[in-house]
């Protein structure tokens, strides 16, 4: 049974978090997990493609302008489970889903929602896996992307 004060937390929104996409950011995270596709570093075989221009990879949103809220909502319900005595926190994965590719001059606004905290039975016990989305927007408002991230609490 999920404690009352886990429960609380779905549906819970962080602010918003805003994110710049530069073209140098984009090569160099291009770089750094080792994709050398030119549609991320290239102009000239970008601007040919079916995209007209570099685009970033997936996954990649930009870096953060000012302040990233940290804890709201996410630091809430991880609280929550550390209260009800699961003190293991594991991060659980992220899944994407893809509507429009992310360009440098890309502004992109996000806000965690806790889409879910479910109970599972694990080998050692229950544990709890926390879920939330971040809908992700360009400076037009057209949607680029969904993120749902997990953590387990054990």
């Amino acid at each position: 049974m999920i404690p009352e004060e886990m429960k609380q937390c779905i549906g819970l929104v962080d602010p918003p978090a805003i994110y710049e996409v530069e073209k140098g950011a984009i090569r160099r995270y291009a770089e750094a997990v080792g994709d050398d596709n030119p549609l991320y570093r290239d102009e000239a075989y970008a601007t040919e493609s079916p995209y007209g221009g570099i685009i970033a990879p997936p996954g990649f949103f930009g870096w953060p302008v000012g302040e990233t809220p940290m804890g709201g909502a996410i630091g809430k319900a991880i609280t929550a489970a550390m209260n009800a005595g699961y003190f293991r926190i594991l991060d659980a994965g992220k899944s994407y889903e893809f509507f429009l590719p992310v360009r440098p001059g890309d502004t992109l606004v996000g806000s965690p929602q806790i889409e879910d905290i479910s109970e599972k039975e694990g080998k050692s016990g229950p544990m709890y896996v926390i879920s939330f989305k971040t809908t992700l927007k360009n400076q037009n408002g057209d949607l680029v992307a969904n993120a749902v991230q997990s953590f387990i609490c054990r």
